[in-house]
């Protein structure tokens, strides 16, 4: 029976401001959740998705966001997304 993984929040608090490319689109990392743990990463790029209101309205233009998490759902290994994540610079 393997131990689960523990993460320290200040390493992944570290990454915020890293530029990554995860699925073939470029972000930064731009807020760590504990609950997880997981990271949020906002896309890099001039234009932005529109965003409807509550009546289905497009009103605004927004970033769209990617939360990545860390570990697998049992603590016990890192999650396949976030190792496939690939450092800009």
């Amino acid at each position: 029976m393997s131990e689960t993984i523990e993460i320290s929040m200040n390493q992944l608090r570290g990454m915020i401001g890293v530029r990554m490319i995860h699925r073939g689109r470029r972000y930064v990392v731009v807020e760590v959740l504990e609950d997880g743990p997981s990271i949020v990463l906002q896309e890099i790029r001039d234009n932005r998705n529109i965003q409807d209101n509550l009546h289905g309205m497009a009103t605004r233009r927004v970033v769209s966001t990617v939360t990545v998490p860390v570990l697998t759902p049992d603590h016990r290994q890192i999650h396949a997304d976030y190792l496939a994540l690939e450092l800009i610079d």
